[in-house]
């Protein structure tokens, strides 16, 4: 029972796989492009395309045999909740990437790390930028840092409990640097990762919170290391803290008894401390 159960998972994490990496792709995908980014053989990568067509959550270009989402996965999305994080974000984002120039990225907290949801990109000519869809670790991402800074004291133990990932040289592994990064984020309201998950690329990245004080997501400025120094400008900090403060705003935080209308989120929310 035990193993049945246990490839069960697995083929249904396969199959969650396959539908994310077409849905969160920019351009429709083949089979081989799918199979590549999944480092799965083409033959599973067709057979978990199969069924997701068959029940409506991909179709098939007839013309490409590529896939893209189908009618039953953007059904899903119009039924989520009216008031949409990305649509409440979307003027405060738009405004930071018009100040700063910078890329502007939209995360949110899943149990995995930092899910990003939106992106605006920069004016620059050459920019470093995340994908929607990717999940950022806890530890080397800014989005990541400041959602984990603000979170309950058992959820940090959890994650810092498990092994760390060295991405770069600049990687900070060490718990205990980590829990003291986190006081000091948590006091000064906002994170950095310079070089820390990709060498030559840094970030700036401010909480969100809604009506009941929880910080449900982050707001950042993302740029290469050259453009977005790791001595991180104080203009630049005030402005990303100003926009996550409007959008704070948005989410009824700061107005008392108000209540705003109920918000699309993909994880638990965390307290902050």
């Amino acid at each position: 029972m035990s193993d049945s159960g246990s490839s069960g998972v697995h083929s249904v994490q396969l199959a969650i796989d396959v539908l994310e990496a077409v849905a969160f792709s920019d351009d429709e995908l083949g089979v081989t492009q799918i199979a590549d980014r999944l480092g799965m053989t083409k033959g599973s990568v067709h057979r978990h395309l199969q069924t997701l067509v068959d029940r409506g959550y991909l179709t098939q270009n007839s013309s490409t045999s590529r896939y893209s989402i189908g009618p039953k996965g953007r059904l899903l999305a119009r039924h989520a909740p009216d008031a949409d994080l990305i649509q409440l974000a979307e003027g405060p984002m738009r405004q930071l990437r018009d100040a700063l120039g910078h890329f502007v990225v939209l995360s949110e907290m899943t149990p995995r790390g930092a899910l990003i949801l939106h992106k605006l990109s920069g004016t620059a000519a050459i920019e470093l930028g995340v994908r929607p869809g990717s999940e950022l670790t806890f530890h080397a991402s800014a989005q990541g840092k400041v959602l984990l800074a603000f979170a309950p004291s058992p959820m940090r133990a959890r994650v810092l409990a498990q092994p760390l990932q060295r991405f770069t040289d600049k990687t900070v592994v060490s718990v205990r640097k980590l829990e003291q990064e986190y006081l000091d984020i948590v006091r000064l309201g906002f994170a950095t990762a310079p070089e820390q998950s990709l060498i030559g690329m840094n970030a700036v990245a401010a909480p969100i919170f809604d009506a009941q004080d929880a910080c449900i997501a982050s707001i950042a400025i993302v740029a290469s290391i050259q453009v977005l120094p790791e001595k991180t400008r104080p203009s630049d900090v005030a402005q990303l803290i100003e926009a996550a403060r409007q959008i704070s705003h948005k989410l009824g935080h700061g107005r008392g008894a108000h209540q705003p209308p109920p918000v699309k989120r993909s994880a638990r929310t965390a307290r902050p401390r």
